[in-house]
């Protein structure tokens, strides 16, 4: 269990420690917000222009997208159907609902009371569903109950919301909330994996409810934001609170940074293990519990450093290989097309 305590040990500061390159994301994501977005073909490739995303990424399952180029689409869908949930419930959340919701939190409490001012807030602007905060012993809970009279929520929606209601508890208190536990009551989508960088604890699907559990230790922290603070929080959203995935607590990230900071010479599984003070039997173990491998691991960072370098500059070919541990560029072109179903130079060019 983890003990929250002021300015010291027990959770990481929100600036505790570098972050390592972006996780990317999945084109399924991007599709299913511009299936909530309803809109026309050319409206569609206007949107994707807006965020530096060629369309002809729409049809390659394997294909991702940096953060950066996902949250702005995200902007721009927001502001075109002036909705911060861009198509996902009942009624559009407008324009300036994420402020006036932090707004009526600023002065709360603890984070127990702006909990419960975020559940009724959302009870008052949307009728889709009940979000219901309590505390159960030394376990807090968050559910999202759906309404039966409305129709049913898109997967994404339940993941947003958690996901919503998650970083702004996190960006109250200025510390990373890790989550004990994370039930959707969806079906298991073809990103689950993806999922482990976006909660912070782990995630379960097909379950009755949706929900997350943490420490109620957290509840009992002081606010910590201002309005002078709010300003930067609603200027950089959706990335805060979607991509703050929090995920300090998981080993897979842990190697993630591990592995970031000594490219292009990659370390052994052996070297890995001595760094985090285990073996590799336990290292093997801990990823395989986060549903993860260390080659994969080593994969997904080289393939997620290739995609924002391909994409946002003008590096050679041979030069981005070289940079993430390929002597020999045609077994970049291999390995790049194994991830994406692409060659560099084809998804250079869509991009």
């Amino acid at each position: 269990m983890y003990s929250p305590v002021s300015g010291g040990s027990g959770v990481p500061s929100l600036d505790a420690a570098p972050e390592p390159p972006s996780a990317t994301v999945p084109i399924s994501l991007v599709k299913a917000f511009l299936a909530g977005a309803d809109a026309r073909p050319d409206t569609i490739r206007r949107y994707l222009e807006e965020a530096g995303i060629a369309e002809q990424l729409l049809t390659e399952p394997g294909a991702r997208v940096t953060e950066e180029q996902f949250s702005t689409l995200y902007q721009a869908l927001a502001i075109a159907l002036d909705d911060e949930m861009p198509g996902f419930f009942s009624r559009p959340l407008r324009s300036g609902t994420l402020k006036f919701l932090s707004l009526s939190l600023l002065d709360a409490r603890n984070l127990e009371t702006a909990l419960h001012r975020f559940s009724q807030f959302f009870h008052i602007v949307l009728d889709d569903f009940r979000i219901e905060s309590r505390r159960d012993g030394p376990i807090a809970q968050l559910t999202l109950a759906p309404n039966p009279a409305f129709e049913r929520i898109r997967p994404l929606g339940h993941e947003l919301m958690l996901k919503l209601a998650h970083g702004v508890a996190s960006w109250l208190i200025g510390q990373h909330i890790p989550l004990l536990q994370v039930d959707l009551a969806c079906p298991r989508p073809a990103h689950a994996l993806d999922h482990r960088y976006f909660f912070s604890g782990p995630v379960s699907f097909d379950r009755q409810a949706t929900l997350m559990r943490f420490s109620a230790a957290y509840l009992d922290l002081p606010i910590r934001q201002s309005k002078r603070n709010l300003r930067r929080f609603l200027a950089r959203a959706p990335g805060d609170w979607i991509f703050g995935s929090f995920s300090e607590q998981l080993v897979s990230h842990r190697v993630r940074q591990y592995l970031a900071a000594r490219l292009p010479d990659l370390p052994t599984i052996e070297q890995a293990a001595a760094s985090l003070n285990c073996s590799v039997r336990t290292l093997c173990r801990r990823l395989a519990a986060e549903d993860t491998t260390f080659q994969a691991l080593k994969d997904e960072l080289r393939r997620d450093v290739a995609i924002a370098r391909l994409t946002e500059t003008d590096e050679t070919i041979t030069q981005i290989a070289g940079d993430i541990g390929f002597d020999d560029p045609s077994a970049f072109h291999r390995a790049f097309r194994h991830w994406t179903g692409s060659t560099p130079g084809t998804y250079r060019r869509r991009a």
